[in-house]
């Protein structure tokens, strides 16, 4: 089992790629940052994540890939009136398009009981101040739902995974400062090793039956 995990240096990625070695996988992370993992088993390449032909040249390059985890992301926040381009366009590279080049590049050659999973958010039903953001997680599960259905007749599966707000190195980012994040009703921020855990679940053979959803880890946010 060797899977290709985006953003592993930090937060949910790093949370996951953590959860997966110890379930005896392979790992190979991605991230703009070094990595934080000295363990057998894994490997790290530091790329940006928007250069597609260097993203292109190392996927050519990986062999016996069975899994995409997709989790490297950003929040820019902004209300109407106030909207950033620039900072829309990067999210939408980062969070759509590479997602699509790396499952492009890998879906081909992705084995019976392959797995892709998609790290969106529950702010993909929409939230003031974050209109962009939230765009660009709603379109992640457009993807997947439209590569599920492509990927069933071949056993694969894809699933996105939508935390509220997760206890990570993002909610200090002094770049979200006009949407500051709220506390689920469970009184606590979702911690990335719960996200960790159910990516592990989704990328087992027991989720064979699960694709083309969107799960939800909110603690009762979207009540």
């Amino acid at each position: 089992m060797h899977a290709l995990v985006t953003g592993a240096s930090s937060g949910i990625g790093a949370a996951i790629a953590t959860r997966l070695l110890a379930d005896g996988w392979r790992v190979t992370g991605l991230d703009l940052v070094p990595a934080p993992h000295d363990a057998a088993g894994y490997a790290h390449h530091q790329l940006d994540l928007t250069e597609s032909v260097r993203i292109r040249d190392l996927l050519g390059r990986l062999d016996d890939v069975t899994a995409l985890v997709h989790a490297a992301g950003v929040m820019r926040a902004a209300p109407l009136g106030a909207l950033d381009a620039q900072a829309g366009a990067a999210m939408w590279r980062l969070h759509v398009e590479a997602a699509a080049i790396l499952a492009d590049a890998l879906a081909p050659r992705l084995p019976a009981g392959g797995r892709i999973v998609l790290i969106g958010s529950r702010i993909s039903a929409g939230a003031a101040g974050r209109s962009q953001y939230a765009a660009t997680k709603a379109a992640l599960v457009g993807l997947a739902r439209s590569w599920a259905a492509e990927l069933a007749p071949r056993g694969i599966t894809v699933n996105v995974i939508a935390p509220a707000a997760t206890d990570t190195p993002m909610l200090a980012d002094p770049a979200r400062t006009a949407a500051p994040p709220r506390l689920p009703p469970i009184g606590r921020f979702v911690r990335a090793e719960e996200v960790a855990a159910l990516a592990a679940f989704l990328l087992s053979a027991e989720a064979g039956a699960i694709t083309g959803q969107q799960i939800l880890v909110c603690g009762g946010a979207s009540l």
